[in-house]
């Protein structure tokens, strides 16, 4: 991987994480593009989601802050609520992941018919959106735990992490700016622990990625940070504004020239 196929790659992760129209499944894309090694893009998703984790922690700073101040209280209160929601909503994509990390590898290999359906089925949850208007719940234990099983399925390239959960949360009936804020600090811990743990297996073995240097992990981290910052902060506004049906047309067409292109190549 080149050090500009690493910028491109790395601005199209920070863009996508946030905005509900799978980062996954436009890496595999732009891979498949550029000629990626599958092996070299498995670690290079890890690294540049972690960049965007990293931006999530800036843009969300003071919550995340004022959480942790209340954590520190050691009582019962809304920091500890929410820490335990959080805990909940981690459960399926933990199972997922520890039980299930050879299969999910083995669908990161540029099959373009498998990121379009699951763009399909992005583009199809983000306009049921559109029907729901009565959102002022909360997020409860038992919502928490059904946005964390959105969150395991967008392991699958081509559904919109971002998009799944927040689109969960709206059907459910969470209010749109708390259905926003639990979608992108529910993912932070699962991504940092991923990323902890693909980096360890980068340093035991670093011949398996030969292909990626440490310029492009770089150049890929800081371009996925810099997007995802700025993405993070325009995904809040275009919830709050209830503008999620332009991004399910959108999926609608990249799902449907990925399929397409993978039947006529």
């Amino acid at each position: 991987m080149t050090w500009i196929e690493a910028l491109i790659l790395g601005i199209i992760q920070g863009l996508t994480e946030f905005l509900p129209v799978s980062s996954s499944g436009h890496l595999e894309i732009g891979s498949v593009l550029l000629g990626v090694a599958s092996s070299e893009n498995l670690l290079f998703a890890v690294i540049v989601h972690a960049a965007t984790a990293l931006s999530t922690i800036v843009v969300f700073r003071q919550d995340i802050l004022d959480i942790f101040k209340g954590l520190l209280e050691f009582k019962w209160n809304d920091s500890w609520d929410f820490a335990v929601k959080i805990i909940i909503s981690m459960i399926p994509v933990g199972i997922v992941g520890v039980f299930f990390e050879d299969q999910i590898t083995a669908l990161f290999t540029g099959n373009l018919y498998l990121v379009g359906s699951m763009l399909l089925f992005t583009s199809a949850l983000l306009f049921f959106t559109h029907f729901k208007k009565d959102n002022d719940q909360e997020v409860s234990k038992p919502k928490a735990f059904i946005i964390g099983l959105a969150q395991a399925i967008a392991i699958l390239p081509g559904i919109s992490r971002s998009g799944s959960t927040i689109a969960t949360a709206l059907i459910l009936g969470v209010e749109k700016s708390k259905a926003t804020r639990f979608s992108f600090l529910m993912v932070l811990v699962p991504i940092l622990g991923a990323s902890m743990l693909k980096l360890k297996d980068y340093f035991e073995e670093p011949s398996a990625y030969d292909g990626l240097g440490v310029g492009p992990m770089v150049v890929g981290f800081l371009a996925a940070f810099i997007a995802g910052y700025i993405a993070c902060k325009w995904m809040v506004g275009i919830v709050r504004k209830g503008k999620l049906t332009y991004f399910a047309v959108y999926c609608l067409i990249v799902g449907l020239i990925a399929i397409l292109s993978q039947v006529w190549s």
